[in-house]
């Protein structure tokens, strides 16, 4: 049997009150349930510099726990605290935020205290969202406190103004990416990947120079690397290994001898010492290993630090994971080598940097994630700096008196007061538009690039094929925001990353993937 519905039916239950705004709100609580958590995690410990303070003199440390959101609350001036309703918060100027409480363990050498679960700070609660005090109401409870029952949420409420936060369209990350570049009127051959891991992002450049070499370059490290030696110093053992980790193409080989001829260095040792002389010139041969080892396993393609990432140096199986990342990155560098050299002998295009398939978008829970993630890093170091003032006047270790939540609080409603946000970007969140209905639901569905406004970019501005049911091809600001700023299609759906890459992984070597290995040194 054949259901026709009309598309306007079709139309109209899509586009209702819970769609309008709901890849904000799924980005938020996703956020509140699993990225705060990630976040945490990361962190792990704050470890301090007080000596002296236990048997042998052995490290104190603080280990963090679960995290937690509360429902949003308002503290009078009497010390009552009550539950706090979004008109309110308007009618009032508060901001609508709710406490954050984590679980803190001081480990005094060989004496581990008892977990306390502490408030470090108020975190801002997006209207609609799980944690808001208006989640799962119906229309007529949210009309008795005081909202509209047509109001879609997906904002916040920052000193009693409502302030939404612009979804931001960028480059995919960890993506390899190639182009052409002028220089001294030589054409040169790029292949490029934005490497992102834990909101550090860092930009690796494999270039084929006029003399057919290949030149790496990642933040660290000035100037260029010769990209053979840099493979020897990831643990490529000989010049076989190097030429299987880009290609076994013919023509590519001819270009790979020529790379061979010009390498300095023929071992792993050797490797490593010619980028620690290109880090560290004229410093001790012991600093220049150590300075080269910190800089490959940290700044190169550091999404690839998965292994070590949640390891600390010293743990069991840290020195296994960095030789295996280190290895697995030497391959990833011969990937994009590849496309550089199919990029000369013209077996790929270009890659078109507007095409929407090579462009990932960051809503709420990602902007908030990046806040949280710089906020806490400054919260810790607070709670260092307190522990260790408090070892110096000899006074008992407590983390009650260490934590100071309005540290953590400043931290996090200021760039959503004023749009100025982490990483150097602004206008990130702005006033939201009220004058209708409509202007409402338009501004909860903008997206904006982070180009600048005052050059041309005329192929970034113009409407790309690819942006066909996702972008609004009409509704766009004149002037210098031209096509720099824009809107969700009506019926836009907005996927999703995998988190459980364990996972994925599993799938991979069922299907016949096999693990990088490299040969025993």
């Amino acid at each position: 049997m054949i259901v026709l519905i009309e598309r306007s039916i079709l139309s109209r239950a899509y586009f209702s009150r819970e769609h309008v705004a709901r890849h904000q709100l799924d980005s938020y609580n996703h956020f509140l349930t699993h990225n705060l958590q990630k976040v945490v995690d990361e962190q792990r410990v704050i470890e301090t510099d007080i000596e002296n303070r236990g048997k042998n003199n052995e490290p104190v440390w603080v280990e963090l726990g679960t995290i937690a959101v509360k429902k949003p609350l308002v503290r009078e001036a009497d010390g009552s605290q009550g539950e706090l309703y979004p008109s309110e918060a308007r009618l009032r100027n508060l901001t609508y935020a709710a406490p954050i409480q984590l679980g803190l363990t001081l480990v005094n050498g060989s004496d581990r205290q008892e977990p306390v679960i502490t408030t470090i700070g108020q975190l801002p609660i997006m209207v609609g969202s799980a944690s808001c005090n208006l989640y799962g109401m119906n229309d007529n409870e949210r009309i008795v406190h005081g909202e509209d029952a047509f109001d879609p949420g997906g904002y916040f409420i920052v000193n009693g103004t409502e302030r939404v936060l612009m979804t931001l369209e960028d480059l995919a990350s960890n993506k390899i990416m190639t182009e052409f570049t002028e220089r001294y009127s030589e054409r040169i051959y790029v292949a490029k990947v934005f490497s992102q891991f834990r909101g550090y992002r860092a930009l690796v450049v494999v270039e084929r120079n006029k003399k057919n070499l290949l030149e790496v370059s990642f933040p660290s490290v000035a100037g260029h690397l010769k990209f053979v030696d840099l493979m020897r110093a990831l643990g490529m053992i000989n010049d076989q290994a190097v030429v299987n980790a880009v290609s076994t193409d013919e023509e590519i080989l001819t270009f790979m001898m020529q790379n061979l001829e010009e390498s300095e260095c023929d071992s792993v040792d050797g490797g490593i010492m010619y980028v620690g002389k290109k880090l560290a010139p004229n410093q001790t041969k012991d600093y220049q290993r150590k300075r080269a080892e910190f800089v490959l396993d940290n700044y190169l393609l550091p999404h690839l630090n998965y292994q070590h990432g949640s390891l600390k140096e010293g743990d069991e199986g840290y020195a296994e994971a960095i030789l295996s990342e280190r290895l697995a990155k030497g391959h990833f560098l011969g990937r994009m080598a590849e496309a550089c050299f199919d990029l000369v002998l013209d077996k790929r295009r270009i890659d078109d940097k507007d095409h929407y398939s090579n462009k990932r978008l960051k809503l709420a829970g990602d902007l908030m994630e990046d806040l949280f993630r710089i906020s806490l890093n400054r919260l810790t170091r607070d709670i260092k700096y307190q522990l260790e003032r408090a070892s110096m006047r000899h006074r008992d270790l407590s983390i009650a008196t260490a934590v100071r939540a309005d540290v953590l609080t400043e931290r996090l409603l200021h760039p959503l007061a004023t749009g100025n946000w982490v990483g150097g970007r602004t206008g990130v969140s702005q006033l939201l538009d009220r004058v209708d209905h409509m202007s409402v639901l338009s501004h909860l569905r903008r997206v904006i690039s982070p180009l600048s406004r005052s050059q041309p970019h005329f192929e970034a501005r113009d409407l790309h094929p690819t942006q066909w049911g996702r972008i609004c091809p009409s509704e766009t600001p004149e002037g210098p925001n031209c096509g720099l700023v824009k809107n969700f299609a009506q019926m836009v759906e907005i996927s999703k990353g995998i988190d459980n890459e364990a996972e994925v992984m599993r799938i991979l070597y069922s299907l016949g993937v096999e693990k990088i290995r490299g040969e025993v040194r």
